[in-house]
């Protein structure tokens, strides 16, 4: 039987690991600037689907902040309260992409250590992690 809310979660997770495996491409090859906006864009899409399995609203579509997503998987699930830090991710939603968010820098250039972007990738894969452990267990996603 169709499951249109587990169905909906999985095309976002899905996207969200496909997402994450792009940015890990990226950071090894050196693009930081993209690797550290991808980073962000797979978790806040992971949060959305754990979220779109718990909220009847759409209003966990009108924000792209990691923060304030977590925040509201955490009032659902006080696991998430273990990831308070990865809402520093958040940081790279504008100035990884446009001159003008990084005022007197260029976003290519200016984020251009290799430790961030590794810091960056493992504050995503905890995110995808949790989401995808309480997915499997609430909606019988499939590994």
């Amino acid at each position: 039987m169709r499951n249109p809310t587990r169905d909906e979660a999985l095309r976002w997770l899905t996207h969200a690991l496909d997402e994450f495996g792009d940015a890990d491409d990226l950071r090894e090859r050196g693009r930081f600037y993209l690797a550290l906006f991808h980073f962000q864009q797979a978790a806040e899409k992971a949060l959305k689907a754990f979220l779109y399995t718990h909220l009847k609203s759409a209003q966990v579509f009108y924000t792209h902040s990691v923060g304030e997503l977590l925040k509201m998987a955490s009032e659902i699930d006080s696991d998430f309260q273990e990831l308070q830090n990865v809402k520093k991710l958040d940081r790279y939603y504008i100035p990884t992409r446009y001159p003008n968010g990084l005022p007197g820098g260029v976003p290519s250039r200016h984020f251009d250590d290799p430790q961030e972007a590794l810091d960056a990738m493992k504050m995503a894969k905890g995110v995808l992690g949790l989401v995808e452990e309480k997915l499997r267990g609430e909606t019988g996603l499939e590994e």
